[in-house]
């Protein structure tokens, strides 16, 4: 009965992540490009506090202490689902309550809007291979984490970038034709998030795999943008 409940509780915590993620794409997508009227900073610091929320939790749960101290309250199994649980709600919660900016940045037509199109549907490939390399199943936390000998990536896409599924993030969040001021906000809030917490996942991965990461730090330069960052 148990193991019943506990694959019920992961499964639905899988459902959740998919669903806070489609519910991101469709507020891209629709709410967030809709032109509005300019409504002042107040937007903007209220949207900066729901992302800053939204890191609080993966930043909490990267540390260490607070992980061992979880796992004492959380059977090992279910931590992984237990995360994804409480960052999919906060995904959802940003999204629910998220301020609208309003104005407009610049709108692409015609044939040129194709391009934009392109570099967006490059980002989401770029997102697609990214998840794939790292088990999409274990990232919803369906399937338990390898323990032991845990695969460093750095063929395919992370070949091109230490972290190629934030490049296909910033590719599909800033390559809107039609940019708004709410879309605006909302790219530069998250990957201001990814940058800032970079510096703290790749001295995690370091630890993690010791001198193997450290050459593959040296042979792909660049985080998230080539030639950039």
């Amino acid at each position: 009965m148990l193991n019943v409940l506990e694959r019920g509780f992961v499964w639905a915590g899988g459902t959740m992540f998919v669903t806070s993620l489609a519910l991101t794409a469709w507020s891209y997508t629709m709410w967030l490009g809709v032109d509005r009227e300019p409504t002042g900073w107040i937007g903007i610091v209220i949207n900066g506090l729901l992302v800053t929320m939204f890191a609080l939790h993966h930043s909490a749960f990267a540390r260490e202490p607070i992980k061992n101290r979880l796992a004492t309250l959380i059977p090992t199994r279910l931590l992984r689902s237990v995360y994804v649980w409480i960052a999919s709600g906060l995904l959802v919660f940003m999204n629910w309550f998220w301020q609208p900016v309003g104005g407009t940045i610049y709108r692409v037509t015609g044939w040129p809007a194709w391009i934009f199109a392109i570099i967006q549907i490059a980002g989401i490939w770029m997102i697609a291979r990214s998840a794939r390399a790292i088990d999409p199943l274990e990232l919803a936390g369906i399937r338990k984490p390898k323990m032991t000998d845990v695969e460093l990536q750095t063929g395919g896409v992370y070949g091109l970038v230490r972290h190629p599924l934030y490049f296909g993030w910033v590719l599909s969040v800033f390559g809107a034709a039609h940019m708004t001021g709410d879309r605006l906000t909302f790219a530069v809030l998250t990957t201001s998030y990814l940058v800032i917490a970079i510096p703290w996942e790749e001295r995690s991965l370091e630890r993690e795999f010791g001198q193997s990461y450290r050459l593959y730090k040296q042979a792909v330069r660049w985080r998230i943008v080539p030639y950039l960052y």
